[in-house]
């Protein structure tokens, strides 16, 4: 595949945003601008081929319901129909036994649960084929600059792009933003998540489990049954830090019988159905998402405990919030890069990342604490929480997005 998908011949150097990154953020930040009539180049460092490997690597991301309003809005639902399996319950529980907090939806279901590589790849061909949408992969970015009228970023190969705006989606480590000299919080939770997918002998019954040990969460997703018929969960599987080397070097055997010692036979006999592997933990805050022609997004801006789930979901709140403020900004005759656009946007998304962060954060300290009398508080407080209905209610409402004020696109409308 070309290094710079519809770059040459008829499309020009000058695009109204540069987006660094071509992850899963930043292909969707394309195509929500391009779906608005808002054109943008898209640089990705490692080349398609590498990007779009089919295999699958054990990472899956959960889509809350307002996640997949905004991805049928963007025409992605066709590409994905089927693709993803449906959360109709989420159980949590304060270790093995006990009875569970479960959160059950009167209607639809909680989310879906998407091999990554399946979001890749569907982002990736309606974005490839998309007009206003160029392309350049397998090339770093070598300069960045900010005018006052305008950005430009100069790629490894010498290759000059333009725009009114730079959008960094480039990941935790961000280049972008410490390019910026944009100050972060951030600390390390001195755990690994070890992540996998299991084939097992039992139905899921679409009810993804979140079970508390004071090391750390261990969290079963429900996934669509492998091609030769089997039960199938994504794992991810929080240790503490100082176990995640021999968690990866246990053999197939001895890993699964780890596993069913914390989840006391759950879902039956279990065989990996995926590679084992492990990401260091952390939180990470920006102090700000915008600068002079410059807005975060993703990653780059925020991350968080895997806890909940709510990882890519934040992201794509980020995308429909500027989208919004682009698309509404275009209208007023205004320049992508206005002060007043970028304000706009970080004052919409600064309490809702900060909150989220701050939830992830307490409930990762919270269940990590040992001993009994730690433990018998929380199967109170989770118990508390099973016989109130209004907290049950607002508790669920943030699991699907519904909370806050939702930009249009989580709304399942265009802007």
């Amino acid at each position: 595949m070309a290094d710079a998908a519809k770059q040459d011949g008829n499309t020009s150097m000058t695009r109204d945003v540069i987006i660094l990154g071509g992850g899963l953020a930043g292909m969707t930040m394309a195509l929500s601008l391009a779906e608005h009539g808002i054109t943008s180049h898209l640089v990705e460092k490692h080349d398609a081929e590498n990007m779009l490997d089919s295999a699958f690597d054990g990472r899956t991301s959960a889509i809350i319901s307002s996640s997949w309003n905004m991805l049928k809005a963007l025409g992605l639902d066709v590409a994905l129909e089927g693709l993803g399996c449906p959360i109709r319950r989420i159980e949590v529980r304060e270790g093995s036994e006990g009875k569970p907090l479960d959160f059950t939806p009167d209607d639809n279901a909680l989310g879906m649960i998407f091999e990554n590589q399946a979001l890749r790849r569907a982002l990736w061909d309606r974005a490839a084929a998309h007009a206003a949408i160029s392309t350049h992969m397998g090339h770093g970015v070598a300069l960045r600059d900010y005018g006052a009228h305008g950005v430009s970023a100069t790629l490894e190969n010498g290759v000059q792009l333009t725009g009114a705006l730079m959008v960094a989606a480039d990941g935790r480590a961000s280049p972008t933003r410490k390019d910026a000299g944009i100050n972060m919080a951030a600390w390390r939770y001195d755990h690994r998540a070890i992540v996998t997918a299991i084939t097992h002998e039992r139905p899921h019954d679409n009810i993804a489990h979140e079970i508390f040990f004071p090391s750390g969460p261990l969290a079963l997703l429900p996934m669509h049954a492998a091609p030769d018929g089997k039960h199938r969960s994504s794992v991810i599987w929080t240790v503490a830090e100082k176990d995640g080397d021999a968690m990866l070097k246990l053999s197939e055997r001895g890993f699964l019988t780890e596993m069913q010692k914390h989840i006391q036979g759950l879902l039956g006999d279990m065989s990996l159905a995926a590679p084992r592997g492990a990401y260091p933990l952390g939180l990470h805050h920006t102090t700000q998402i915008t600068a002079g022609r410059l807005a975060l997004v993703g990653d780059s801006a925020h991350g968080i405990h895997p806890i909940a789930g709510q990882g890519f979901n934040l992201g794509l709140r980020d995308i429909a919030a500027l989208t919004e403020v682009l698309v509404d900004g275009a209208r007023l005759g205004l320049d992508y890069g206005d002060a007043q656009l970028l304000d706009r946007y970080a004052g919409w998304r600064s309490l809702d990342t900060l909150m989220v962060a701050a939830a992830s954060d307490n409930l990762t300290r919270l269940f990590g604490v040992p001993g009994k009398l730690p433990s018998l508080v929380r199967k109170a407080g989770l118990a508390a929480v099973q016989n109130t209905p209004l907290l049950k209610s607002i508790f669920m409402d943030e699991a699907r997005g519904r909370s806050g004020e939702l930009p249009k696109l989580l709304q399942g409308a265009r802007v």
